[in-house]
């Protein structure tokens, strides 16, 4: 599975149990902060709470330029084996 994949995985199974906020950290170290998604087969939409410096408030992003996503919500950590993550 390639690393755009397992993003997209990760989108497209979400759980509800989990807030979908949180910040997008893409392989040009861009930032992205976000209240909101959607999904598509290759291109992840999000949107943001307040605009960019340019004015933008939704962000298309390929799935494959995803180098990261920070969760802003404090969970702990059982709350994400429902995510497939398990302990070591």
């Amino acid at each position: 599975m390639s690393i755009g994949e397992g993003w997209r995985n990760l989108f497209e199974n979400w759980p509800e149990t989990i807030p979908r906020n949180g910040i997008l950290v893409t392989n040009y170290n861009e930032t992205v902060p976000f209240k909101a998604f959607m999904i598509s087969g290759s291109i992840l939409l999000v949107e943001r709470e307040t605009p960019d410096s340019q004015g933008a408030r939704k962000v298309l992003i390929a799935y494959d330029c995803i180098s990261a996503v920070k969760l802003t919500t404090p969970l702990d950590l059982p709350r994400f084996l429902v995510m497939g993550f398990q302990a070591p």
